[in-house]
């Protein structure tokens, strides 16, 4: 190394200290691996001269910029004086940024320099922020208060909100016994799919918008009186009536469980009717009129025989067995009486079907008769067959009970079977003559000395009308009973006859039912256990308020619940060797349809 001057050459593994910088295109060149910069003087160089040289050194060093990627790529590690260059000049990038209008821009240069625990909190930010305003437009409605007197009601559909039901935006559900238990959970849960829920309230208190959701339309009514229902059904499409007495006492069970099911049905029925009216139309709710027992003329069209299976009834003339169809003025009700005693023989009534143009019976789903019996058995057969040759008609049959008084008898076509079991299965639309048969049971021992009215060969029914179910695929009233397991064994007959009147009524109204009889009620979360859905009163076990409202909402769209009643419970173990339920289903989440499978294998109008 020479005195007046020395070299330092740069070794491969560090960075280069010198660069060429080009002022008209301020475009960076990294400088050849092997320069050689010159280094000071051994001998102190003047003042003037070290101060420009300095000022130099730190000119270059402000305007250096080192191209990291290029580095990066060579596996060149860049030392502290090139990583301060870059600062400084990144600096100034952003000090330019900033004059421009423009946002900051962090560039992550390497891995090692990540945090992940940072990196993670900032994703859950962004995403939490994006949910939130997503799940905005998922709110069914919000209510703003203009003044102290107007609420301003503003609906908001919610098209990304995972728990909505197709369909649900357009209807409107009332729920009836909304403060309770499971009406409370009923409310939200519809709430939270899209529906339009309107409340029926005994009154509306404080304590009773602190239990609902404001955005619910409160509707003040009584089920107990009628005429303050006809508001709270207007614009409904369905109804889920959660109500229950507050006491076992048989006025209040009456008011609610029985006559309170009846004047809801009933309602609803009125305003299809009316809203079918101003289409000019008729509901397709309605049921059809085939035959009504109003007086002595509309008994004409009915042709009374007495017949044998074996011989000619006229070989027993000398028997006891008679068959009268007549007119009761006393009761003002058709009367159809008799004795049939005779092996073999049997009385009916019969009549040709004569239905309004345009109106088939395939349209419908079965029939509902309103009679009156002594606890006799009879056979309704519909005979079948092409209009252009009736003597290829088919018989179908399907044997009905009575109790005594009035009661109504609901059979859907799927219950008539075949007279010969080679025929094919009834179709409604070629039913054209309509039977009512009596026919004793086989013979046992009579006890001769028997009252009449006692005597199993002897029958009386009163007939008040026949008339067609319509048809449909959803449910339109979901009623929630009991089975009676919580309540006190000494008044559990009163509120089972109310809770069971009320399914009746319910029944005979010709909208699509669904009722449901959970076990005794916990407070505890849905969806943790199995469930039993069963018919026959067999059910031990209770069942969350959560689960039963669950099954209440599910119940609305699903075409296997219409028409049907069921026992629901935990899933339990029975007695050793006894499978005393149709079938388990588990809840694993909201978007299992467990009630489909479960309630596909019960039985429908029980």
């Amino acid at each position: 190394m020479s005195s007046s001057a020395s070299a330092i050459r740069c070794s491969s593994g560090s960075a280069p200290l010198g660069f060429r910088w080009s002022a008209e295109n301020r475009n960076v060149r990294s400088a050849p691996r092997n320069l050689v910069i010159p280094r000071a003087s051994v001998t102190e160089p003047s003042t003037g001269k070290r101060l420009r040289r300095k000022k130099k050194e730190e000119k270059v060093k402000e305007e250096a910029v080192v191209v990291v990627a290029e580095e990066e790529k060579r596996g060149e590690d860049v030392n502290g004086d090139a990583a301060a260059t870059a600062t400084a000049v990144e600096a100034e990038r952003k000090d330019e940024g900033s004059q421009l209008g423009l946002q900051p821009v962090s560039v992550i240069k390497k891995l090692d320099e990540v945090n992940p625990f940072g990196l993670g909190r900032k994703s859950r930010q962004i995403f939490d922020e994006v949910w939130r305003k997503f799940s905005g437009l998922g709110q069914i409605s919000r209510t703003t208060l203009l003044d102290d007197t107007v609420l301003v009601r503003e609906e908001v559909r919610a098209p990304f909100c995972e728990f909505t039901v197709p369909g649900a935006q357009n209807t409107t559900v009332l729920v009836v016994g909304a403060t309770s238990r499971i009406g409370r959970i009923v409310v939200r849960k519809l709430m939270l799919r899209g529906y339009t829920v309107k409340a029926l309230v005994r009154k509306i208190d404080d304590e009773v918008k602190d239990m609902l959701p404001t955005s619910v339309e409160l509707v003040v009514g009584d089920v107990g009186d009628s005429s303050t229902l006809k508001d709270a059904v207007q614009g409904c499409n369905k109804i889920i009536y959660c109500a229950t007495a507050r006491s076992t006492i048989t006025g209040d069970l009456n008011r609610v469980d029985r006559q309170g099911v009846s004047n809801v049905s009933k309602a609803l029925q009125d305003f299809n009717n009316d809203l079918a009216k101003l289409r000019a139309g008729k509901s397709s709710k309605s049921k059809l009129l085939i035959a009504k027992f109003k007086s002595e003329v509309s008994l004409d069209e009915w042709d009374l025989e007495l017949k044998n299976r074996y011989k000619v009834l006229s070989e027993y003339d000398d028997t006891d067995d008679f068959a009268e169809f007549g007119w009761e003025e006393e009761t003002k009700s058709a009367v159809f009486t008799g004795f049939v005693s005779t092996r073999g023989s049997y009385a009916e009534l019969s009549r040709p079907l004569s239905l309004p143009l345009g109106n088939t019976l395939d349209r419908y789903e079965g029939l509902v008769l309103s009679v009156g019996g002594n606890g006799r058995s009879y056979s309704l057969i519909l005979k079948a067959g092409p209009a252009a040759n009736r003597s290829q008609s088919k018989l179908y049959y399907v044997r009905f009970n009575t109790k005594v008084g009035y009661c109504r008898i609901r059979i859907p076509f799927s219950a008539f079977r075949p007279v010969n079991a080679s025929d094919p299965p009834l179709d409604p639309f070629l039913v054209h003559t309509l039977t009512i048969r009596f026919e004793p049971k086989r013979r046992r021992p009579i006890d001769e000395s028997a009252d009449e009215e006692d005597d199993p060969r002897s029958f009386r029914l009163t007939l008040g009308y026949i008339k067609a179910l319509p048809t449909g695929q959803e449910t339109d009233f979901v009623l929630v009973s009991c089975t009676g397991l919580a309540v006190d064994p000494s008044r559990r007959d009163q509120v089972l006859k109310a809770k069971r009147a009320g399914e009746d009524s319910l029944r005979r109204s010709g909208l699509g039912y669904t009722i449901i009889r959970p076990g005794p009620l916990r407070e505890e979360p849905g969806g943790q256990r199995a469930l039993i859905f069963d018919q026959g009163n067999r059910i031990s076990q209770g069942i969350s308020c959560a689960d039963v409202a669950d099954i209440c909402v599910k119940a609305l769209h699903d075409s296997t619940a219409r028409n049907k009643s069921f026992d629901v419970c935990y899933e339990y173990v029975d007695e050793q060797g006894q499978d005393r339920y149709e079938l388990v289903a588990h809840l694993p989440d909201k978007a299992n349809n467990y009630l489909t499978p479960a309630l596909s294998i019960l039985e429908k109008n029980t």
